[in-house]
């Protein structure tokens, strides 16, 4: 005998979101639950190849396997989100929203490179104090893209790192230490630090409190404006004054 059933949204309750993850990210996914957990959303992952070696020819060949891992995803999303600033950066948002609409048409794309800058301006913020994990020739073209948006870099900091495995271990408590070091710079009016794979959720707060300017993180604008773009008013949901606008 056939049973009956009924339909409903599914999970999510009719907000549903995409997102591309690196290989190599070993933290975007765990902090995405620190900010959805609970919440009437659905994240479906998908994986795209990433090489550990973070170089600018490394992050440009992902643009080679954007559509393929885009369609891997299910129909019917909101939004999808690529979760790489520097590939973002290199092989240029608007490809990568092209390249990733080639699966889905007509879905909103969020980078986290145009989810910084979106989160900047909401901040009010346009001079900043840039911190990274990684080597000058992967942070600079995001310094030179933040400052054809109308955000100067007035003081930068790196861990000078390459290897993906190794920033995704950095600790909480030098990220921590390296944004402070920048709030020395009185010029800047908040502090921004970039990749997905680098922790901060559990010290956006406290660098706030202690140096009294907002800080942005990758994962934290990539949620954000994703949220933002499927229409969810997400205030208070996740960390640093950016989640109260």
């Amino acid at each position: 005998m056939t049973q009956p059933y009924e339909l409903d949204a599914g999970y999510g309750e009719g907000v549903r979101m995409g997102l591309i993850v690196l290989s190599t990210d070993e933290s975007l996914e765990n902090e995405a639950r620190m900010v959805l957990a609970g919440r009437p959303v659905s994240l479906l992952h998908a994986r795209i190849p990433a090489q550990p070696d973070v170089t600018p020819d490394s992050l440009r060949r992902m643009a080679d396997e954007m559509t393929a891992t885009a369609a891997r995803l299910p129909q019917g999303l909101d939004v999808i989100g690529y979760g790489c600033t520097s590939a973002s950066t290199i092989i240029g948002p608007d490809k990568v929203a092209a390249l990733i609409q080639q699966a889905h048409p007509g879905v909103k794309v969020s980078t986290p490179i145009t989810a910084v800058t979106a989160a900047l301006k909401a901040l009010g913020v346009g001079r900043i104090g840039y911190g990274s994990p990684y080597v000058q020739s992967v942070t600079a073209p995001m310094r030179e893209f933040l400052a054809g948006q109308g955000i100067d870099t007035v003081a930068e900091t790196s861990f000078d790192q390459s290897d993906d495995y190794t920033v995704a271990r950095i600790t909480e408590g030098s990220t921590r230490n390296m944004l402070e070091s920048l709030a020395e710079t009185p010029e800047a009016e908040g502090f921004f630090t970039s990749c997905t794979n680098l922790r901060t959720f559990g010290i956006i707060d406290a660098v706030e409190a202690a140096t009294g300017r907002p800080v942005v993180s990758s994962n934290q604008a990539l949620l954000w404006h994703m949220l933002h773009l499927a229409g969810v008013d997400a205030r208070g949901w996740g960390p640093g004054r950016l989640f109260s606008l």
